[in-house]
């Protein structure tokens, strides 16, 4: 072969090989997204921003996912960093749940959910009742005994702010055992994994949190979960008793989902809600879901916004009865 032959070949390799370079290889449909966090880490929020982001990244469907912890205000300073600086955050969203209905409703903050942009409810946790491992209380009923004798003695904590979500559910619960739900001794902590720990420590004797934010630490024998508020037991944690089971009628489970900024151009919008719905199909989220206990509560554009509005008014008609409002 000549040497201009071999040159000739050589060049047409090199160029087939820069082709490819340049040709873009990823089928992502994002190239990115960055998630915010409204609390600190270990929490409710923490944990559904970041399963979904492990879940849409190994799918393929986004090429990288970045997080950002936020805490402040029960989820408040979150929300006005989006709100105040939307232009600079159409790569960002923001997970958030239940609660951003009701510290609305008790106006721990100015905003609500529609000076947000609504992309998708994604997931519902149950929530659920931990003591220590080395507890005296065994089962939701101890607990309700140990109310019943001292309200003040029983110190239950959780990872939202007085009148938030983990203090409303331990007022439902009580109250379906025929108690004051006015007198509970709640504490909060800035997110579930500070709540964890000052359960683990022993500063509160019970905690309010999210069944996903359990489920780990239970199966590895640290805590013991003495009811979850779900119609039957979750396979994530077999061992665990429903409220209803042992003769509490209550029912609760906490969506949660994800928001983008005011303003965002509709096709982000479209691009978002497309890449969560399919993320439904893969079997990295199932992986994610199933590990977490996590309910499918799929709601997309309309449907989010109607099952908001709706749950808004189941909210506060349920705070107005407790008292909270």
């Amino acid at each position: 072969m000549s040497f201009i032959s071999t040159f000739r070949n050589t060049a047409l390799s090199l160029a087939a090989v820069a082709a490819l370079a340049a040709s873009p290889t990823s089928a992502a449909e994002i190239e990115s997204i960055h998630f915010l966090i409204p609390g600190g880490a270990g929490g409710g929020w923490d944990g559904t921003a970041r399963g979904t982001g492990e879940a849409l990244t190994k799918s393929g469907l986004v090429d990288s996912a970045s997080f950002e912890n936020m805490s402040g205000g029960g989820g408040g300073k979150a929300i006005g960093f989006m709100i105040e600086n939307a232009d600079s955050n159409y790569g960002t969203l923001m997970v958030n749940s239940t609660p951003i209905v009701i510290r609305s409703l008790v106006g721990r903050f100015p905003y609500n959910f529609r000076d947000l942009t609504m992309i998708a409810g994604t997931i519902g946790d149950y929530a659920a009742f931990v003591v220590n491992k080395d507890s005296p209380i065994k089962s939701f009923s101890d607990l309700v005994a140990a109310y019943k004798a001292n309200p003040r003695d029983v110190a239950i904590g959780g990872g939202s702010v007085p009148g938030g979500m983990d203090h409303l559910v331990v007022a439902m619960a009580m109250q379906s055992a025929g108690e004051d739900p006015t007198k509970v001794k709640y504490i909060p902590y800035d997110a579930g994994g500070k709540a964890m720990a000052a359960l683990l420590s022993g500063e509160i004797k019970a905690l309010s949190t999210g069944f996903s934010e359990a489920v780990g630490l239970a199966n590895a024998g640290e805590i013991r979960i003495i009811g979850v508020t779900s119609a039957e037991r979750n396979s994530a944690a077999k061992d665990a008793p429903t409220l209803k089971e042992q003769g509490y009628d209550t029912e609760f489970v906490n969506w949660r989902g994800f928001f983008a900024a005011p303003g965002l151009p509709a096709d982000k919008v479209a691009a978002y809600r497309k890449v969560i719905a399919k993320m439904y199909d893969t079997p990295e989220w199932e992986v994610v879901r199933a590990r977490n206990g996590w309910v499918n509560i799929h709601n997309s554009g309309d449907d989010f916004v109607t099952f908001l509005e709706a749950q808004e008014k189941v909210i506060k008609d349920l705070m107005t009865k407790l008292g909270f409002l």
